[in-house]
This record gives structure tokens, C-alpha cells and sequence, in this order.
């Protein structure tokens, strides 16, 4: 890997500080899902637990993601003159993510957003130039076919876990690495591609944001980044409660309907709690100004790096859960998890403060520029 600089203070602190909470939030989401059982230990722990995944994690996390991946297209957007260039670079940007996001599935596990990015990328990197009208009328009609698709998943895996059986990755994990290779491979064009309407929403809102330079001069946009934070989280926490309490059993699911109104009420509003995220680390931000301890340093160090971080991530689990290797799919409750994402997280801050001061970028981050940038 080549030695560079990164400049750090040409950098706007908000989209990195929001990029590297967002790990945190991603590893939440997704350890839990490797291990089989989810009931062991005390039932009122594992509750708590499934609440706090339920409520802050699943489905807003993805939805923050989702944001900053459409304000990073917007920040790339304004550094960019000649528009025919420009596309044949989000072509080969979204074609390379795809790539990325594909071995990240077969080699590692099959929960990976980047491919979905590339492919939304590559079928609609026209938009990226579109008018607001366009990207907001857009964002608008795709919300509900999107939400559609995630209350549909997110519904089934309410009924399955109120019926003590939890849709977990564990089952699903092979006992080889030979077969582990090939497992994803059938299903993971029409997953990926049915997978983009996901994306489309909350993309768009982050480009739209990014053209207003919002997290980039949130001194500049103070009041709407308040009234962003507090109706989009206060919104958010409010529906998205009924499943967070389903998923933990404090609330029965007593029909398909009413699992189908929790979650679609859920995941709607898990949208605008991923953007209410993003706005609530834009007044933090703001109130860092320009001085930055080590704690913000390494944060951001980890945002700037946040697609090898991710892909770290999942190289963890790969190496903790899976039959081939530690095997601890069995072992881990579902609080431990919790311990092991908290840990990752804080590995990951760690180890990009140090590529920080040695000035190294993240390999990732190096690879795709290498093979978009030509």
C-alpha cells in the first residue's frame, strides 16, 4: 500500500464524524444476525438488547449509510467541470463497487450494501446531474415501493421471532469455506438488484443535501439542521417503538397485520431517523468548531476511511462466527454481541488514527480511486 498525505483540515469534519458513527451503528445491526440463539442467558437482558438493536440500529443505520453515500456523489459532484468525463467516472465507480460489493458477499458475508450502491449508481448516474425537482420527486416515489420491500423483511422477521425462532444468518452459514464460496452466488444478482429501490430514497436526499453544502457549513444552516434532528429522531424513536418492543417481546404480535403495520411504521421512519443522525453529528460538529482533540481526530480518521472499515468489519465476523474458523455462532448471546460490535468499532477508531499519523488512506479507499480514476 502507498504512503500519502491526507489533509485533514481540507476536509469538512461533519460527513467523516457522521461516516464513523455510522460503523458503529452498521456493527450493531449486523452481529447480532451471525449468532444462532438469541434467548440465551436472561430472558430480560436479551430483551433489553433486541429493544436497543430494534430502536436505533436496524433499518437506520443503512438509512444513515444510504444519506452519506448520496452526499459523498454530491461533495464528488462539485468538483467536477465537464459532465461527460464526470459520468464515465460514476459509471466505472458504481461498475467497481459492484465488483467490491460482490466479493465482499462470496468471500465474506452475504449483508453487504456496497454492491447495492454500485448498481443504483450504475443505473442512475444520470440523476446525479438532475434538478431538485427531479431528485426530490424521485426520492418521493420511490419511498413507499422501497418501504414496501423493507417491511415485507422486516414483518417476517417479527412473526419468526415471536414464534422463538429468529431469522439469523447462523442457519444459513456453511460448514466449509469451499461451499461458503459458492452459497451467495445464485441468489445475489436478483437480491442486489431488487435491492437498489432501497437505496434510491436516501441517496437522493444526500445528494440534495451535499448540493447545499449542509454538513459541509452546518454554521451556515444551524436551524435546519435543529428542526431536521429533533422531527426526524423525535419521529423516528416514536414509530419505531411498537417494533422495537415486538422484537423484544413486550409487546405480543398478535397478527400478520398488526407485524406489518409495526414494521412498515418502522422502517419508514427509520429513514428519516438515518437523516436525523446525520443532522444531529452536523451540530455536533459545529460546536467542535475547529478544534479537534484526538477523539474527533480519530473519529473522522475512521470516516474517511469508512469503506475499509467496513469491509474490516465484515472480515471479523467472517473470522469469529463462521464454522471454518472461531465457530462462535453457538457460543455468543445476543448482549455479547452487542460487547463484540462495541469492540470492532473502537479497533477500527484505533486503527485509523493510526493510518491518520502515519498518512496512510485506507486501502479500500486507495483501490477504488486507482481503478475509477484512469
Amino acid at each position: 500500500m502507498s504512503t500519502m498525505s491526507v489533509n485533514v483540515s481540507a476536509r469538512s469534519l461533519a460527513p467523516d464524524l457522521a461516516r464513523g458513527f455510522m460503523l458503529l451503528l452498521i456493527a450493531l445491526a449486523h452481529a447480532p444476525a451471525l449468532v444462532a440463539d438469541w434467548d440465551a442467558g436472561p430472558a430480560w437482558l436479551n430483551g433489553v438488547f433486541k429493544f436497543v438493536k430494534s430502536l436505533v440500529a436496524d433499518n437506520q443505520a443503512r438509512a444513515m449509510f444510504v444519506f452519506l453515500f448520496g452526499y459523498g456523489l454530491g461533495q464528488l459532484a462539485r468538483r467536477q467541470t465537464e459532465w461527460s468525463s464526470f459520468k464515465g467516472l460514476l459509471r466505472r465507480r458504481g461498475l467497481w463497487l459492484t465488483v467490491i460489493g460482490f466479493a465482499n458477499t462470496v468471500i465474506l458475508v452475504p449483508i453487504d450494501i456496497v454492491a447495492v450502491y454500485g448498481l443504483t449508481l450504475l443505473a442512475l448516474a444520470p440523476i446525479v446531474r438532475a434538478r431538485d425537482s427531479v431528485l426530490l420527486w424521485t426520492a418521493g416515489a420511490t419511498l413507499l415501493p422501497a418501504t414496501l420491500l423493507l417491511a415485507w423483511q422486516s414483518a417476517n422477521a417479527l412473526i419468526a421471532a415471536a414464534a422463538g425462532t429468529p431469522v439469523t444468518l447462523a442457519a444459513y452459514m456453511e460448514p466449509s469455506l469451499g461451499l461458503h464460496l459458492v452459497a451467495a452466488i445464485p441468489t445475489w444478482p436478483v437480491e442486489t438488484a431488487v435491492s437498489t429501490i432501497m437505496v434510491v430514497p436516501g441517496m437522493l436526499a444526500g445528494l440534495w443535501a451535499a448540493r447545499r453544502r449542509i454538513l459541509d457549513e452546518p454554521e451556515r444552516h444551524l436551524t435546519l439542521l435543529r428542526r431536521v434532528a429533533l422531527i426526524c429522531l423525535g419521529v423516528a424513536a416514536a414509530a419505531r417503538i411498537p417494533a422495537a418492543l415486538m422484537l423484544a417481546g413486550a409487546w405480543p404480535v398478535t397478527s400478520a397485520p398488526v407485524a406489518w403495520l409495526a414494521a412498515f411504521a418502522h422502517d419508514l421512519t427509520g429513514y428519516a431517523g438515518g437523516i436525523g443522525l446525520a443532522a444531529l453529528v452536523g451540530l455536533v460538529a459545529y460546536r467542535i468548531g475547529g478544534d479537534r482533540g484526538p477523539v474527533t481526530l480519530a473519529l473522522s480518521a475512521l470516516g474517511q476511511r469508512s469503506l475499509t472499515f467496513y469491509l474490516f468489519q465484515s472480515v471479523v465476523w467472517v473470522a469469529l462466527f463462521y464454522p471454518f474458523t472461531l465457530d462462535l455462532s453457538d457460543d455468543l448471546s445476543l448482549p455479547a454481541t452487542f460487547g463484540v460490535a462495541v469492540a470492532v468499532w473502537g479497533a477500527s477508531i484505533l486503527l485509523a488514527d493510526v493510518m491518520r499519523r502515519t498518512g496512510h488512506r485506507g486501502p479500500a479507499e486507495i483501490l477504488l480511486r486507482r481503478l475509477t480514476n484512469r
